[in-house]
């Protein structure tokens, strides 16, 4: 798909509309960076041209005269599976310092499993003393899918740490992103899979990567932990509850799943030596949402397509 920007012109006249769940202290904010009126959102088709910001576009918006979404996630599988979405319409993301929180988040289980965290907070529990030799991070390898904006953060700060980054792509790179030491394609990791010390998800959701991580790959790990910072319908929960049971893959921190909020009793709490952590890893701030939007109206004012602007077809 080939990205389009609206006309300036046309982002001028566009009445400026916000969803419910967008605070008043961020409705101020964006009305400041358009200089504009900033409307609530009535759920029905509005009159002429419109910007709308949310986490969701009602089907009763759908309808209208839409020139620009912004989301205030950085993810849009949801956004885009829930009808078509309307022609010619723009559609932004936030991602603000999602990437850095990811990030460090990731860094944090790398860590806390190679100082034996979880050993030592269950020996506390027993009021126990025993020696538990701690495990280098340096010189180990992160494979990392996922080389966007969130992958490679998550990779320059492993890297930082002494740590080799190989990521995976659609497609080699001869020329690495900014935080991996290569890159290679989907297609060509079962050796990778099989020397790394830690697999670390970041895709998106997209008909490619549904259930890419299923039996397959699990297979060719030897021994790695699995982190998922991406989607969680990209994970096949139970080929990881048997690689986990066979040992293969040795411990899995899960921040997302395919279908959340889990219930107490759903499988996945019964998974073992996993940690599951409620989509918490990277969430979105209200700076984010202000920041992300004023650099993407900066950018249509001058009828450039924004950084952060979402291939409809592809789905990031």
């Amino acid at each position: 798909m080939h990205l389009v920007a609206p006309a300036p012109g046309l982002l001028a006249r566009a009445r400026l509309l916000v969803a419910p769940e967008v605070g008043e202290p961020v409705l101020r904010e964006l009305g400041r960076i358009a200089g504009r009126p900033v409307e609530r959102a009535a759920g029905s088709v509005p009159d002429g041209p419109y910007v709308y910001v949310g986490a969701s576009l009602p089907d009763g918006l759908r309808g209208g005269r839409l020139v620009w979404f912004h989301s205030v996630n950085a993810g849009t599988d949801a956004l885009l599976g829930s009808g078509p979405w309307p022609p010619d319409a723009l559609l932004t993301r936030t991602v603000g310092r999602m990437g850095e929180r990811i990030a460090q988040y990731v860094l944090a289980w790398v860590l806390a499993e190679c100082q034996a965290v979880p050993e030592f907070a269950a020996q506390h529990a027993r009021a126990e003393w025993r020696r538990i030799p701690s495990e280098l991070v340096a010189g180990q390898t992160a494979l990392v899918h996922g080389t966007g904006r969130i992958g490679s953060a998550v990779a320059g700060l492993l890297r930082g740490c002494g740590i080799r980054t190989v990521g995976v792509a659609r497609g080699p790179r001869a020329v690495p992103p900014p935080g991996f030491d290569r890159v290679i394609g989907a297609d060509a990791d079962t050796e990778e899979l099989g020397a790394a010390r830690w697999v670390v998800a970041a895709l998106p959701l997209t008909g490619a990567t549904e259930g890419y991580f299923g039996a397959r790959r699990f297979a060719a790990v030897r021994g790695a932990s699995f982190v998922n910072v991406g989607r969680g319908a990209t994970v096949d929960l139970e080929a990881l509850g048997a690689a986990l049971r066979a040992g293969t893959v040795r411990r899995a921190v899960l921040d997302v799943l395919p279908a959340e909020p889990a219930a107490p009793d759903a499988d996945c709490w019964r998974l073992p030596r996993t940690v599951i952590t409620s989509h918490s890893a990277g969430i979105t701030a209200d700076e984010d949402v202000v920041t992300d939007f004023g650099a993407c109206w900066d950018e249509l004012r001058t009828g450039r397509v924004p950084a952060l602007a979402v291939d409809v077809d592809r789905g990031y």
